[in-house]
């Protein structure tokens, strides 16, 4: 193996450990607010794919574009929808035998 395959491993490695060891200390309680917030920071991810996706030039790098695309848009609209149901979960007005 090369060394930029070495290196890109390392980073994933290392990527992947930090997300689970942040994401595992976040209370219960403040989960999905900032869950609700990377939505944000998921969409620019999102839009950095479709570059990438058409700036690819083997069918293997459209193969692994497309794929990203798809991935990271369902991954969008996962949290929005995630987000609407929690917050329908506050809105008084939607709750039976609820006073407006």
């Amino acid at each position: 193996m090369t060394a930029d395959l070495w290196t890109a491993l390392f980073i994933a490695l290392l990527a992947a450990f930090t997300g689970y060891e942040v994401i595992s200390r976040v209370p219960t309680l403040l989960h999905t607010p900032l869950m609700s917030g990377s939505n944000f920071i998921h969409g620019i991810v999102l839009v950095g794919g479709i570059v990438a996706l058409g700036l690819a030039s083997t069918d293997l790098e459209r193969i692994v574009g497309l794929l990203a695309v798809v991935m990271g848009a369902m991954n969008v609209t996962g949290g929005y929808v995630v987000t609407e149901r929690i917050l329908a979960m506050f809105d008084r007005a939607k709750r039976p035998g609820a006073k407006p």
